[in-house]
């Protein structure tokens, strides 16, 4: 039987190439302001997202970065699936930086929320903080992990795994202090955010939220990833 690394290198190599790389010299610009926009209407609930990640970020088995959730719904009365691209939210405001008793997570100028690996006692504190549940502890590192966005990709230039491999074209990331950039152009054609009512200021924006009235609050974390690690504590 194919093991689960060569499965996911197969599937991710099928949507290899989707999206174009970024613009030269985009991910260095100056007081760039990272972004991801996903438009709803374009996901097809393929997973060649969380296949991606997992291979760019060698994730653990049966955890995830990011995404996609099946929720059923109802419109109109009418019953229907839908799917939810999850991932950090790299508030402005995030839940999970002040609660680190380490500074093991921080917020970047550019935008984006990090956690430094050597500093990361494993405590767990962030994951309960955070409302998206976005957060996992590695098992394998006992240190906790998530989405950084790929800042390494954006460094030199290209996509994040998730974004170039996204046969939909579902997700786009960009610069929010781009007044012509796609974040800008979704802020003007009504994107929201989830759970507005933390007051976190995520930096995910959603196009076609509005039409999943009923859609479910983030499901508690797993045992594993939720629990503190009493020997790294």
């Amino acid at each position: 039987m194919p093991s689960r690394r060569r499965f996911l290198h197969a599937a991710a190599s099928v949507t290899a190439g989707v999206a174009a790389p970024l613009a030269a010299g985009a991910a260095t610009a100056a007081g760039a302001r990272w972004s991801m926009v996903v438009d709803l209407s374009r996901c097809v609930g393929c997973q060649a997202c969380t296949v991606a990640c997992s291979l760019e970020h060698a994730v653990p088995a049966d955890r995830y970065r990011t995404t996609v959730q099946v929720h059923e719904v109802r419109v109109d009365g009418v019953a229907k699936f839908a799917m939810l691209p999850r991932l950090c939210n790299h508030c402005d405001q995030p839940a999970c930086v002040p609660v680190c008793p380490e500074d093991a997570t921080f917020r970047m100028p550019d935008g984006t929320v990090q956690i430094d690996d050597d500093k990361c006692i494993g405590c767990g504190k962030c994951v309960r903080a955070c409302p998206y549940r976005a957060r996992f502890l590695n098992p394998d590192s006992d240190t906790v992990e998530k989405c950084s966005l790929c800042v390494h990709r954006l460094d030199a230039g290209l996509l994040p795994a998730c974004v170039e491999t996204c046969v939909g074209g579902a997700r786009q990331v960009g610069d929010r202090n781009d007044p012509a950039g796609v974040v800008a152009a979704a802020i003007a054609r009504g994107a929201r955010v989830l759970m507005p009512e933390k007051d976190t200021r995520p930096a995910v924006y959603y196009l076609g939220l509005e039409t999943l009235p009923d859609l479910p609050a983030p499901s508690a974390a797993p045992a594993k990833t939720a629990g503190s690690n009493p020997a790294r504590a």
